[in-house]
């Protein structure tokens, strides 16, 4: 039962991660390149893959489908890094 549990989940990369946090966030693909140092269009290139992978037609759909998916939050994901940078 776990591998077919564990096979529904998409595979998402490191780098789409960081998407997700950052469209959580409220960043746009401009914000994200940026951050990520990627271009607008790379950012939007990750997020169209992303709304693909978890099923969704709104890029703002994707931290909801992501958590729904993995159980993970992606805010909480970015705030523990961001406590753990002031340190």
């Amino acid at each position: 039962m776990y591998e077919t549990l564990k096979s529904a989940i998409p595979a998402i990369t490191a780098r789409q991660r960081e998407v997700v946090e950052l469209i959580a966030a409220g960043c746009s693909n401009e914000e994200i390149g940026e951050r990520l140092g990627i271009s607008p269009r790379t950012a939007k290139a990750h997020s169209d893959i992303l709304r693909q992978k978890l099923g969704v037609p709104r890029r703002r759909q994707i931290p909801a489908a992501y958590r729904a998916v993995t159980g993970d939050d992606p805010l909480a994901t970015r705030m523990v890094a961001r406590a753990g940078h002031r340190q």
